[in-house]
């Protein structure tokens, strides 16, 4: 997190009332929690995480239900790998989304758009209560992301397998800058088919890029099947390090195996690919592992249902 203070300024008259602007109550919370989190034990800090991933868990549903489109089962299961990396581990100002010095989140399964814009809006890069635009016509809060729309978005993504090499190219430019910020890449198990991941990934590890790593969302559910039924992946982890990678696996819904995994000094000259284990629709029990839920939405009492079960 970027130490700065808030400047709260209005907004221009005759201003794009499609433009998210910064929520300044919320970055002064996030910036509290962030500063709590640097203090405390690790129990301390795997309560205050959960707690967050609670809450983003509990918008997701609300904003799907509302829009009445979405992706729950995938946004369910990355929820606390966001929760994790907004709240205790990247440098950012939500004050200031293009801080130079910032580091770069990639959001590749951009069809999990919905965890994604509800932590950013936790964080204080637009207000919550524009969330309830999510997919209405002229609304920035699009079905995938747009970094010409949103604050905090680095790169747009949605076809899949484009989000790993973009991040490589990030992470090459920032070196070449000399910079000392991190790259992370959010991808989602299935796409992993696709080849332009597997090239991104020999050019890191030949490359040494350090400041990059990949956050692999195993659910093990992709549209319409298992991974495994479309392409066997496994052995993962065997794969990425044949790639002059090192390669860890952590439980995808521990916070403090997550925090570790992220924070932990690299292996000297080879990029990190963390491959956290997680259940589709994590937290709402007619959800998890479910594969209809990859873009199933649910109705007004699955909604109610689902709030009650995540409270």
């Amino acid at each position: 997190m970027r130490p700065s203070p808030t400047t709260i300024t209005a907004a221009p008259p005759g201003h794009d009332v499609t433009a998210l602007l910064p929520d300044h109550d919320a970055i002064a919370e996030w910036r509290g929690l962030r500063e709590r989190l640097a203090r405390a034990d690790r129990d301390a800090a795997a309560g205050a995480l959960a707690a967050l991933a609670g809450g983003i868990r509990r918008t997701v549903i609300s904003t799907i239900a509302g829009a009445g489109l979405g992706h729950a089962g995938g946004d369910l299961s990355v929820t606390d790998i966001l929760a994790t990396l907004y709240g205790a581990v990247l440098r950012l100002d939500p004050a200031d989304p293009g801080w130079p010095d910032r580091d770069r989140l990639v959001l590749s399964k951009g069809h999990c758009s919905v965890a994604l814009y509800t932590t950013l809006s936790t964080c204080g890069f637009f207000p919550a209560e524009r969330l309830s635009t999510f997919a209405a016509p002229m609304s920035p809060l699009n079905g995938h992301p747009s970094r010409r729309s949103v604050p905090g978005v680095e790169t747009s993504t949605g076809p899949l397998g484009h989000g790993l090499p973009v991040g490589v190219g990030i992470a090459v430019g920032l070196r070449l800058r000399g910079s000392a910020a991190r790259t992370v890449v959010v991808l989602g198990d299935g796409e992993l088919q696709e080849g332009s991941n597997w090239e991104a990934a020999m050019t890191a590890g030949h490359r040494g890029l350090t400041s990059l790593t990949a956050v692999i969302d195993r659910n093990g559910l992709q549209q319409g099947a298992r991974t495994s039924a479309t392409n066997e992946l496994e052995p993962l982890a065997d794969k990425w390090r044949a790639f002059g990678w090192e390669a860890v696996e952590v439980d995808g819904h521990d916070h403090l195996a997550l925090l570790d995994a992220l924070t932990a000094p690299h292996d000297a000259g080879r990029p990190r690919c963390v491959i956290a284990r997680t259940v589709k629709g994590r937290g709402v029990s007619f959800m998890e592992d479910r594969v209809e839920w990859h873009h199933k939405v649910p109705d007004a009492e699955q909604a109610r249902s689902a709030l009650e079960e995540l409270r």
